[in-house]
């Protein structure tokens, strides 16, 4: 089961703006690297799962790691090649929407070449350029 939320006040949203920088969730906060967003988009709560599994696995276990998004925005999407009107679409997927300076994911309790290794695995799993952030810098 993809990351969703437990329940919403409403249940579609509107498009809304991605305009401007991430003013919260920039900096770190939990590990001592992290994968920060260069881009904007909406990232979808399979890609997070795919990052998720990627960093686990090279991870190996050992070390934590943050999750610092989460997809709380429905996105609906009607099928193909169906008319225009009768209402809007059903709920197709739930996306988180980053914006640049935004930080995705963070871990701690690896070296620095497994923390690096890790995050480049899952950022290719990212529509987004990402850079690789080590505290103190």
């Amino acid at each position: 089961m993809p990351l969703m939320p437990k329940r919403v006040k409403y249940r579609k949203a509107q498009r809304g703006s991605r305009a401007g920088f991430s003013q919260s969730g920039n900096s770190l906060e939990f590990g001592e690297y992290g994968l920060k967003a260069l881009e904007r988009a909406w990232v979808t709560a399979i890609q997070i799962e795919a990052c998720r599994v990627a960093i686990n696995r090279e991870m190996k276990r050992k070390g934590k790691m943050w999750i610092r998004i989460f997809p709380d925005k429905p996105i609906s999407k009607k099928p193909l090649e169906v008319r225009m009107g009768k209402g809007k679409a059903a709920v197709d997927k739930w996306v988180a929407v980053v914006k640049p300076g935004r930080m995705l994911f963070e871990v701690d309790g690896i070296t620095e070449e497994q923390a690096r290794e890790s995050l480049r695995l899952a950022a290719t799993k990212l529509p987004i350029r990402t850079q690789f952030i080590r505290r103190g810098r």
